[in-house]
């Protein structure tokens, strides 16, 4: 990657961390747990569930003796779900914050087949796997961006890569120009809307639409990327 590239990849990451671990780390946990939450946060978590769904509609169910990259983990309702189909899950999230909440979280039983990271998704330490999927955890970057990541991954995952985007819908852009999907500060991230057709432009090998949910004031769209 470009050092002036790496440097805006840098950027967004950073503030992804500091916006998850200092800000919204209390307003995540409530969110993506049982208690009761406002409604508009009550439709963002049902949209989660099924999104969440859709993305695992993608792998067999029977995942023994597969090892699954759970990139931008959060609080690890994916990797619980992963590792009891069988799966050998890596779940990496950027903000150690919401890793110590998905490892208290992780049922004991389940303890030895999910390994916690804390660090970049991209980062090639984490190894080979046979499927990776990227809930929401690539919203904040540019098309030239994701790409990149993809390819990364596509380099060490023999089977496909599922991940979601904000799709550029009317609403969403009326939303991104007017400096609303997210709050904004020096610090906070900013959800970027993409057109998938031209997103697959910067990813190698054959990316697939697989759906869109909508559900209040969540709106999310799944891809899936095989080499």
């Amino acid at each position: 990657m470009p050092p002036a590239t790496e440097s805006a990849y840098s950027l967004t990451r950073d503030r992804v961390e500091t916006y998850f671990d200092r800000t919204a780390t209390q307003t995540w946990e409530r969110l993506t747990s049982h208690e009761k939450v406002s409604r508009i946060r009550e439709t963002v978590r049902k949209g989660r569930d099924r999104m969440r769904a859709l993305m695992l509609s993608r792998l067999p169910q029977d995942l023994r003796g597969a090892r699954v990259l759970d990139a931008g983990c959060g609080t690890g309702a994916m990797a619980t779900e992963l590792a009891q189909r069988g799966a050998r899950v890596t779940a990496v999230d950027i903000s150690p914050q919401l890793i110590d909440i998905a490892r208290r979280r992780l049922h004991p039983a389940l303890h030895d087949q999910v390994d916690f990271q804390t660090g970049d998704m991209s980062d090639p330490a984490l190894g080979r796997f046979d499927f990776a999927l990227a809930m929401d955890s690539l919203i904040y970057y540019r098309d030239a961006d994701i790409g990149r990541v993809i390819g990364n991954l596509s380099d060490r995952t023999a089977q496909s890569i599922v991940f979601t985007v904000a799709p550029r819908t009317p609403l969403l852009m009326a939303m991104w120009h007017a400096g609303k999907l997210f709050p904004r500060s020096d610090r906070s991230p900013t959800m970027i809307p993409h057109d998938a057709a031209r997103l697959a432009r910067h990813c190698p090998g054959q990316l697939t639409r697989i759906g869109r949910i909508t559900s209040g004031f969540y709106i999310s769209e799944a891809l899936e990327h095989r080499p």
